[in-house]
């Protein structure tokens, strides 16, 4: 890994972050599902399977999936959540929410992927 890698991840991380604060900030309301969560993991799903799709050089891919995508989705808020819906004995929204973002997250990163290799 070089400088300008790290650089790139840097970039992409402090992007990433921002991009989810102020996602999160606008969609997490008082709702008992968090959209802003799902949306930002959902898109981090599909920017990785685009960024790997395209096949991109080594410091867009830092900069794009290690930092943008990576600082984006967050699995520990996620979790989080999850364990709060199920402490309000939400159950079946939390087992909705979790398995709801496993299967929309594996489907997104395809659905980039395949987008990817078309161009």
């Amino acid at each position: 890994m070089t400088w300008v890698d790290l650089v790139a991840v840097a970039a992409g991380g402090f992007t990433g972050a921002i991009i989810r604060y102020f996602v999160s900030k606008k969609l997490n309301t008082n709702s008992l599902i968090p959209y802003g969560t799902l949306v930002v993991n959902l898109l981090g799903c599909l920017l990785i399977g685009l960024v790997v799709g395209l096949q991109l050089s080594s410091s867009l891919t830092f900069l794009l999936a290690t930092g943008v995508a990576g600082a984006l989705t967050t699995f520990s808020t996620w979790v989080k959540e999850i364990v709060a819906m199920a402490r309000l004995q939400e159950f079946a929204k939390s087992v909705v929410y979790l398995l709801g973002s496993i299967i929309f997250g594996i489907a997104f990163v395809y659905v980039g992927y395949i987008g990817g290799t078309f161009f």
